[in-house]
């Protein structure tokens, strides 16, 4: 990853903007005697990047007109059928602008939903994934065959360039941190969602300049508003691209992640060779691990051997993709570049069809069996 130099006139704009270091701490960073007693007192966490099928993105999960509480409910149901107990669910900074108390109210019948069920969420408060430009209101209807064709950023570009919005960001992430700092149903705040991804395969003729800049003076922040509302769960950020085996060779993002992180979380979509090693890499800083996203079949990222993986390094698993819907992840990546026309004959993520039944009931045997024995190693 290489960092442009910061332009002087962004950091003199930020700097009026954004508090000093440490200003408003409501707590401190979790020390890892600390972050390591909050996990021996959850189960095994293994669950799945959720959105229910009839959303192809968070403001279309959220907002009033299209919160759609009986499929939230459904699938949920199908998520605790599965043994899974946890959940990681994103959010967006213009659903609390467009209106506070009905996206805090949504996200508590969200919450008695998921708990009704047995399962924990881990939120995100913002993403730097796909689509720079959101906007509210009704969502755009999906590209036939494509992967994520209407997942939106949170921040967009207006935020991120406008210092002057930051005062509404920072409102966002105290008003719904605070609301929620003391709820057990919420098992901690992922509050940014790959920072430093700068999406030039899908969105490089409308991204952000200087994106990365903006994001190393902002993500800070992010972090310290966030504890300022000294919540009882943790926080964190995960890492998803480059050399992790020291902290010297992380970027200055990456950096930022790990020196503010109460747990540390990554993504990984490789084989489960690869993702062992990293999860070594990252046991240096003696914390709780969280892989937040993985499995992609055809990539070897499967059930089977990185749950295994998982289990015997005690870390807690969130796969993307559930059930088949409007976000079409059941198409890859490369979907954006090559024409598919049909269903691909394997299928990138998602578990289930939209009707529940398994896109593969070996696989979902698979899932059922490793988490019941985590369970009774765990006793």
């Amino acid at each position: 990853m290489n960092f442009v130099k910061l332009d002087p006139k962004v950091y003199l704009q930020l700097s009026d903007v954004l508090p000093p270091e440490g200003v408003g701490v409501g707590r401190e960073k979790w020390t890892a005697s600390q972050a390591n007693a909050w996990y021996a007192s959850q189960d095994w966490l293994v669950g799945s990047n959720f959105i229910p099928s009839t959303a192809i993105n968070q403001l279309e999960m959220w907002q009033a007109e299209t919160f759609d509480v009986a499929t939230i409910d459904r699938e949920m149901g199908w998520k605790a059928s599965l043994g899974m107990n946890t959940a990681r669910v994103f959010l967006h900074d213009l659903l609390y602008e467009q209106d506070p108390e009905g996206f805090l109210d949504r996200m508590e019948t969200y919450l008695l939903i998921a708990k009704k069920h047995g399962v924990k969420t881990l939120f995100v408060l913002f993403d730097s994934c796909w689509d720079p430009n959101p906007q509210l209101g009704k969502q755009r209807d999906p590209k036939p065959h494509v992967h994520n064709s209407g997942w939106v950023q949170g921040p967009g570009v207006p935020a991120l360039h406008d210092a002057s919005q930051y005062a509404r960001l920072e409102r966002y992430v105290k008003g719904v941190v605070a609301t929620f700092a003391n709820d057990e149903r919420i098992l901690g705040w992922d509050v940014w969602n790959e920072p430093d991804n700068v999406n030039t395969a899908s969105y490089a003729a409308t991204e952000c300049t200087n994106k990365l800049d903006y994001v190393l003076l902002l993500l800070p922040q992010v972090f310290n508003w966030a504890r300022s509302m000294s919540p009882s769960q943790p926080l964190t950020a995960g890492l998803w691209i480059g050399n992790w085996e020291t902290f010297e060779t992380l970027t200055p993002i990456q950096q930022v992640q790990i020196a503010e992180s109460d747990l540390i979380s990554f993504h990984n979509y490789e084989d489960e060779y690869e993702f062992e090693k990293r999860i070594q890499w990252l046991q240096q800083y003696d914390r709780p691990i969280f892989c937040t996203e993985y499995m992609a079949r055809p990539s070897r990222s499967t059930f089977a051997e990185k749950l295994k993986v998982a289990r015997k390094h005690n870390v807690g698993m969130y796969n993307w993709g559930f059930v088949d819907g409007k976000t079409q992840t059941k198409y890859p990546w490369d979907s954006w570049d090559q024409v598919y026309d049909a269903e691909p004959p394997l299928w990138f993520h998602d578990i289930l069809r939209t009707d529940g039944t398994p896109y593969n009931p070996e696989e979902v045997e698979t899932i059922k069996a490793i988490r019941h024995r985590g369970e009774l190693e765990g006793a």
